[in-house]
């Protein structure tokens, strides 16, 4: 897949993918994109389909806040609530993949194949 942007969230404190996880892609204080994962913890197609991808920065907001308070017992207010990841797109021909590795208190993100 070339020019696409994808991401998946994997909830690390239960040893899971995390499903339903709602997620927001924004570029320059625009939403462009909104969806939830599945039982994968990926969204069902890609954030920025092939060939639609810019150069530019982008910011992916992962709602993992409202993802714990449904899995158990959660801190009010949550630790982590909205986790963003800012992230620079140079190669608008390549297929980026961000992923989320999450717990209540902490998470990881990494450049993905």
């Amino acid at each position: 897949m070339t020019g696409a942007l994808t991401t998946h969230v994997l909830d690390v404190a239960h040893g899971r993918p995390a499903r339903g996880v709602a997620i927001e892609l924004w570029r320059e204080e625009v939403r462009i994109a909104a969806a939830v994962t599945n039982e994968d913890g990926r969204t069902d197609a890609p954030l920025v389909a092939p060939g639609a991808l810019e150069v530019g920065v982008y910011e992916l907001r992962f709602a993992v806040g409202a993802y714990f308070a449904g899995s158990g017992p959660a801190a009010d207010p949550p630790f982590l609530d909205v986790v963003p990841v800012r992230f620079g797109i140079a190669d608008a021909g390549a297929h980026h993949h961000v992923p989320l590795l999450v717990t209540p208190w902490s998470y990881s993100t990494y450049r993905g194949s």
